[in-house]
């Protein structure tokens, strides 16, 4: 259909509440609790095509998360988690993808309005999408330029920054906004103490005298999925990785290379930080050597344990 977002145009189905339902067909309720409260919890994952075919990436991990995440909400997925893999596996299958990104939802739906959800029921959806690299194919290779965001993270003590919160995400809209309507492409947030946290969908990781740093689960980030396989390739490959660090926004403008991770953005360097360049302006050979192991994790499929095969 002409008048869906292009990412969208060629999905069939999405599955919701136990049923495979039509695309036009997968609506809420105006008066759906997390629509006005943002009462919800999601996931995002990717399907890579493999030598052994279309394959998701560390979906038991996310799987986990994702129930985490609820628990935190007291939402109730009314859903084993072997219920919502299959029906995963079925929509890629139905939707004859290759390779996709995956979103698992859950949230409060409708019933009374008020800030406690109440009696709400917990409604669950999965869709699945193709989708290219998330900050442009382009910046896989040249990297991309950054600034600090005005807008800080939030911190745990005021919000669970371990939980992938739907409403949570207008902190993440709000840096993402400032920095695109600056000419930047994207942001970077730094927590109440004035430390760097994260990216708005990523995590960081800065490169000094041949050592890795990355900002620690304290520093009110989200423990990325792509940012633990960023951490073991990295070790793997004879790298210290400090992954506790504290890092001020100081360290950011002196540091030899930076580049962001993240389900989306995969591993995705930054050239610039507030019109600073960054090392040389081009992507580092530390990212360059994370980057190339990912991608060739993940098109190779060669870590089973890892995968999960459609």
């Amino acid at each position: 259909m002409s008048d869906r977002p292009e990412m969208f145009e060629d999905v069939d189905e999405i599955w919701m509440d136990g049923e495979f339902v039509d695309f036009e067909d997968a609506n809420v309720h105006l008066l759906t609790h997390a629509l006005h409260y943002g009462t919800g919890v999601f996931e995002g994952v990717r399907c890579y095509e493999t030598e052994e075919g279309p394959a998701i990436f560390r979906w038991e991990e996310h799987l986990d998360r994702f129930y985490d995440s609820a628990e935190v909400y007291d939402i109730e997925i009314p859903f084993e988690k072997q219920e919502l893999t299959e029906a995963t596996e079925e929509l890629i299958r139905r939707e004859g993808l290759q390779s996709c990104y995956i979103r698992p939802i859950a949230f409060y739906g409708y019933g009374p309005l008020g800030l406690n959800p109440g009696k709400s029921p917990v409604q669950v959806g999965l869709a699945v999408w193709p989708w290219g690299a998330y900050l442009g194919e382009e910046a896989l290779e040249d990297g991309v330029d950054v600034a600090v965001s005005s807008w800080r993270k939030y911190a745990s003590s005021q919000i669970p920054t371990n939980a992938k919160t739907t409403g949570t995400y207008v902190n993440s809209v709000l840096a993402s906004l400032e920095a695109k309507e600056n000419g930047y492409t994207e942001a970077i947030v730094l927590n109440k103490e004035g430390n760097v946290a994260e990216g708005p969908g990523e995590n960081i990781f800065l490169v000094r005298d041949g050592e890795i740093y990355t900002t620690g689960l304290a520093e009110s980030i989200l423990d990325g999925i792509t940012r633990r396989t960023a951490i073991e390739l990295a070790e793997e490959r004879g790298y210290t990785v400090h992954d506790d660090a504290t890092i001020s926004r100081g360290e950011l403008y002196t540091a030899d290379e930076l580049f962001f991770t993240g389900t989306a953005a995969e591993v995705t360097p930054i050239r610039s930080v507030d019109d600073n360049e960054i090392g040389a302006g081009t992507k580092g050979p530390v990212t360059d050597e994370i980057q190339t192991a990912f991608f060739d994790l993940v098109e190779s499929g060669e870590r089973e344990e890892w995968f999960r095969y459609v």
